[in-house]
Order: structure tokens, then sequence, then C-alpha cells
């Protein structure tokens, strides 16, 4: 329905200012410490970032493979912020690349394990990216080496600011979809699960 698809848009339209307010932010940093080889390199991925979104602003949901373009050009933006202090690994089993995923779906789940891992610390870390097929079931994992969740207080969500994620899960899939976040040795792990089916030729934006 027309009221679905709006409060679809809506949704996923406010996964993205906060991102790109970060990204300024980042970039009018770089400019003031007249570091303005890495601002432009800055501004030219996230136009390319931009460029790729806009392609694909109708569609509510794209392959697997081109969300995993997104996302290495999001993590090369937060890379030129990180230096190397962000290590980054993307693995995903050949079959699910043409799985139909939520656009935008894994943005917001790696800034949080970027902002709340890395972020918070002061190495190094280590991000990583894995998707495969449980029994008909595509399963994303992002993991991260940061210091961990807090003990949750009870009744309490895990994942911090991944509300709008859960809730365009649950619109789109309802029961069929979940998002947890958890802790586990040596980092945080948060995993989507949603039912695995190929994304019909010509249904994505462009």
């Amino acid at each position: 329905s027309q009221l679905m698809q709006a409060h679809l848009s809506a949704l996923k339209m406010q996964l993205q200012p906060h991102f790109l307010f970060n990204t300024l932010n980042a970039i009018m940093v770089l400019v003031r410490q007249q570091k303005g080889r890495e601002a432009e390199e800055m501004l030219g991925r996230l136009s390319d970032l931009l460029r790729c979104v806009l392609d694909d602003v109708d569609a509510q949901e794209i392959p697997l493979r081109r969300e995993l373009e997104y996302l290495q050009l999001y993590l090369s933006i937060e890379q030129v912020r990180f230096q190397d202090r962000l290590q980054v690994e993307i693995a995903a089993a050949p079959e699910v690349l043409d799985a139909a995923v939520p656009s935008m779906v894994l943005q917001p789940i790696v800034e949080n394990a970027i902002r709340h891992g890395i972020g918070r610390s002061s190495s190094a870390g280590r991000i990583r990216i894995g998707a495969c097929l449980v029994n008909g079931t595509l399963e994303i994992k992002v993991q991260d080496d940061g210091p961990g969740l807090a003990p949750a207080t009870p009744g309490q969500t895990r994942g911090i600011g991944l509300a709008n994620t859960r809730a365009r899960l649950i619109q789109l899939y309802g029961e069929a979809a979940r998002l947890s976040v958890e802790n586990e040795e040596g980092g945080v792990c948060a995993t989507v699960a949603l039912p695995c089916r190929k994304i019909a030729a010509g249904s994505e934006g462009g």
C-alpha cells in the first residue's frame, strides 16, 4: 500500500542524514587541519556513494552484491577518517550475492560497530562482514573486535541506534526476519537474518 511505501521510505531516509552529518563533519575537520588531499578524497568517495544511493532511491530491495558495493564505498570513507586504525574484511558466499536485501540495511549496523568498537578504542580495530546461507535463510554477520557492549538491563533490546533497521526488517518481512546484537568473545556480533530469495531482474532502481 501507499502508506506502507511512505513509511518504509521515511525509515530509509532517516538512516542517511545521520551518516551524511558525520561524514561532512569529518571533512570539515580535515579542512581545518589543512589536510586538503584527504578532504578531497573523502568528498570524492562521498559523491560516489550518493550517486549509487540515488540510482537505487526507489528500490526497497537490492541484490546483496550491490549492497556490499555501497558498504565498500562507505567503509572507504571511514578508512580515510580512521586512517590505518580500521581494518575491514568482507566475505560473502557466491550463492547469496543475488539475494534480495533492504537497500542500505548494512550501513547503520557497520556504523554502529565502528562507533562502539573502534571509536571507543585507541588501538586499531577490525570489522568483519560475512554472508552465507543457513537452512534457506540469508545470514549476514557484522563482527567487531572492540570493547563489547555494557551488560543489558532486563527487557532492553540489544543494539544501539538500530531501531530503524529493525523496523524496516519487520515492515518488509514480518516475523521471518531478525536483527540481534550480542557480545561474543573478543567483541560484538550483529546478525541480520532474512528469507533468502533472488531479486527479480529489473526490480532494483536505475
